[in-house]
């Protein structure tokens, strides 16, 4: 049976918790046009029906602690609960952000060493911990760009050329910054056409956005030669972060030729992910474009760290206060608990883990694109949507059914029912060997049952939804006796 509101549980009279008596004196009542006219319509339960009802939803959820999580493009790996600890000590968690500079020096020198760091790991000369995710990056750093060309007066700069296989973010934070989009298609091996961006680049070109690996798994083998050409043009190359788990410890962005990367640290450096936060997409930049960096950053002045505001040429501020410091935190520990070694071997065995599945299912699904992968691999489902009527949506259902999150679907969308599959490399070998045992009875459902496909999830709390339906119209009130959440 499906879980109520808490406003469907809520009882008069009932409370989780009792306050004492204030002794504090009444102040000034607020003016009449600020108070209430009638008392808040708040839910009223006991602590432990609250506590009950918000365990029986955590039950109902998904997520990388309960199973397999293959979420392509997105680097769902296990968080360690080693760095909530850290987390949670109370000399980083009581912090506020309005204390005086000398009373958070370890909070200051925890953002300059991840910082440091970071900049290590890419190759850039400084950065920011301030933006709060990856997209909220990406906006940073295409404004870092566009203030570079500014700054030099070349104004006619406004196009930004991006891959038809880009993160959906690149061209939205692009247009958001104020670029015009440009985009340029993927040759017959799964890469940047080379000889189509040669006609593209031009004195109106800002830059390029890509990753790499790119969205298809593959690694952009002429990334020196595009480099090259957007450089001699006066342009500049943005790394979208978003697939550093393949490469980090191995290559850096900047021995590629980039100029400005962003890096999900709820990805590539074990932060908690989804649910829509708490993120962190810090900016790593070459030194031509520091004074660009927003502010305030940080300075040692004698032998104390302090906020430092000063920088005539920088975007500005882009994140309250310091963004979000605990998830800054948890990825400074998880650095220092890998080591350089560490966090090499984690790139190495995410592109091992995505090799082995993708041999291990060759045969069951079309490939577009052959030859090893990094840390993921794009499949289609096309031969079974038009010989069976299953499609990518259908097999991802049914693997909810079997405790297993589904792969990233449609996407890219330069490949018909896509399912981009990213094991990470924090999966054991009987964990791939059971996503590929599923997988291949799917397969074989799809021919001989498509209608248990085609209506899964069988056993799921809530069965399949009307998701187009769920797209255009979504209902984000629910309102019992007066009584509504939003």
């Amino acid at each position: 049976m499906s879980e109520q509101s808490v406003f469907e549980l809520s009882k008069p009279g009932r409370r989780g918790y009792a306050y004492p008596v204030s002794d504090v004196p009444v102040g000034q009542d607020l003016p009449a046009h600020l108070r209430r006219k009638d008392p808040p319509k708040l839910p009223e339960l006991s602590e432990l029906a609250t506590v009950r009802h918000f365990s029986r939803l955590a039950r109902m959820s998904f997520g990388v602690d309960y199973g397999l999580y293959p979420l392509g493009s997105c680097t769902m790996k296990y968080n360690p609960k080693m760095h909530n600890e850290v987390a949670a000590l109370e000399g980083f968690a009581r912090l506020h952000p309005l204390q005086d500079d000398d009373t958070v020096q370890g909070a200051l020198m925890v953002m300059e060493r991840l910082t440091a760091s970071l900049g290590a790991i890419t190759g850039m000369a400084g950065g920011t911990v301030q933006p709060s995710a990856g997209a909220h990056g990406e906006y940073t750093g295409l404004k870092i760009i566009r203030a570079y060309h500014l700054a030099r007066e070349d104004h006619a700069r406004t196009k930004m050329i991006v891959p038809v296989s880009a993160h959906g973010t690149n061209p939205a934070s692009a247009a958001l910054t104020g670029f015009s989009i440009v985009e340029v298609p993927t040759d017959d091996r799964g890469l940047v056409d080379t000889k189509v961006l040669e006609t593209l680049l031009d004195e109106t070109v800002a830059g390029i956005m890509l990753t790499n690996p790119n969205t298809l798994g593959l690694f952009e083998r002429d990334i020196m030669k595009i480099a090259s050409m957007v450089h001699s043009c006066g342009a500049l190359l943005y790394y979208d972060g978003a697939n550093m788990n393949a490469i980090m410890g191995m290559v850096r962005p900047a021995d590629m030729g980039f100029d400005v990367v962003h890096l999900n640290l709820h990805k590539t450096f074990s932060t908690p992910h989804g649910g829509g936060g708490p993120g962190a997409g810090p900016i790593l930049v070459t030194k031509r474009l520091l004074p660009f960096l927003p502010r305030p950053g940080i300075k040692n002045i004698g032998n104390a760290l302090c906020m430092d505001w000063e920088e005539r040429s920088s975007i500005g501020k882009v994140s309250g206060f310091w963004g979000n410091f605990l998830v800054l935190l948890r990825a400074y520990a998880y650095v220092l608990t890998m080591g350089c070694e560490g966090l090499r071997e984690a790139s190495r065995h995410a592109v091992l883990n995505a090799n082995y599945l993708r041999a291990r299912m060759n045969g069951m699904f079309l490939r577009p694109y052959e030859g090893l992968c990094m840390h993921e691999f794009v499949v289609s489902a096309q031969r079974f949507k038009e010989q069976y009527g299953v499609g990518a949506l259908d097999f991802s259902k049914a693997l909810l059914d079997r405790g297993i999150h589904p792969p990233t679907m449609y996407f890219p969308l330069i490949v018909h029912e896509a399912l981009m599959i990213e094991p990470t490399e924090t999966e054991s070998l009987e964990d791939l060997d059971a996503f590929v045992t599923i997988m291949a009875e799917l397969v074989g459902l799809a021919s001989t049952d498509p209608d248990h496909l085609l209506r899964s999830p069988l056993h799921t709390e809530v069965r399949r939804l009307d998701e187009v339906r769920a797209a255009k119209n979504p209902s984000l009130r629910h309102c019992i006796d007066g009584m509504c959440t939003t």
